[in-house]
């Protein structure tokens, strides 16, 4: 009990560097085969080796596999419908900043959550949250100003494309965070690993069907470049199925908040990655961006 009352974290934290590596290979696809594409890249390829997870699992396991049914399946298909949107708006956001920033900005999901329990459900407003948000909010209009000679006028330097896509990927992000919780949990089963694996599994089959029906009727050359890709599409899709079972036995171990906390590790990572993969430089006022927003985001999920 004592073992697994903390083993989410070291799991999230594995799970946070193998998206990372994910993210990186994905932003590298962009170019050469397209924003969907690229983001579809992510299913398909991991979809194989979440599958082959799941049989390890069950020919290692005593117990069955679990049962789907209509709770399940429903909270499973609003998580992946969401992740894909999400991923999409988040590869979106990295063709137009650099990559550590516009992973910060999907990190707003946590906010969100926040600011959506004030606004949906009338959830009374701390002065720490109040101090929270506002840090936060002040660090997000930081990042969304883009250099003046980016735009060629200081008036339109306040207004980035890649904040609005940016907040879109936290907002989708969050909703995902949640459909998966609930998921795992409304499979009941009394292996964390197996219903995170098990659920994937389901997500990865739902978004690989849903995007890629789609691109085989409007983006065929796409899909022939994304095979063509083969080598880096299918190291972002195993980093993303080890990333993805990490998150899912974490969220069914762990409440989504709790795990968002430990995943902001990620900014880290990607910042690391943004530098020396990239070449991508961050400026002062991206940084102290940055560092206000992740303080606010750590303060708003501590108080809930």
């Amino acid at each position: 009990m004592l073992v697994s009352g903390w083993i989410w974290i070291p799991i999230v934290l594995a799970a946070a560097a193998a998206q990372t590596i994910r993210n990186a290979a994905q932003r590298s696809l962009v170019e050469s085969v397209g924003t969907l594409p690229a983001t579809f890249v992510r299913f398909v390829y991991g979809l194989p080796f979440a599958a082959c997870a799941l049989i390890a699992l069950g020919a290692s396991t005593a117990g069955p596999l679990p049962v789907p049914h209509p709770g399940f399946v429903a909270w499973v298909s609003l998580g992946a419908v969401a992740q894909l949107a999400a991923t999409a708006f988040l590869i979106s956001a990295m063709e137009r900043r650099s990559f550590v920033v516009a992973v910060v900005y999907s990190k707003t999901e946590i906010v969100q959550i926040g600011l959506y329990s004030i606004v949906l459900l009338g959830e009374p407003l701390s002065i720490p949250a109040a101090c929270a948000i506002a840090l936060a909010s002040m660090g997000v209009l930081l990042l969304s100003i883009k250099p003046v000679a980016e735009t060629g006028s200081r008036r339109s330097s306040w207004f980035s494309p890649a904040a609005g896509l940016g907040l879109a990927s936290g907002a989708g992000f969050a909703l995902s965070a949640v459909g998966y919780r609930a998921a795992t949990l409304a499979l009941d089963h009394p292996l964390p690993w197996v219903a995170g694996v098990y659920a994937l599994v389901w997500a990865q089959a739902i978004q690989t069907v849903l995007l890629g029906g789609y691109l085989a009727v409007r983006d065929r050359s796409g899909l022939i470049r994304v095979m063509v890709q083969w080598r880096v599409s299918t190291l972002a899709g195993l980093m993303g199925a080890l990333a993805s079972i990490g998150w899912f036995t974490a969220f069914a171990l762990r409440s989504a908040v709790d795990v968002r906390i430990v995943g902001l590790v990620e900014v880290i990572f990607s910042y690391a990655v943004s530098r020396r993969c990239f070449a991508e430089p961050v400026t002062r006022r991206e940084g102290l961006g940055v560092v206000l927003l992740v303080i606010g985001m750590v303060v708003i999920s501590a108080l809930r």
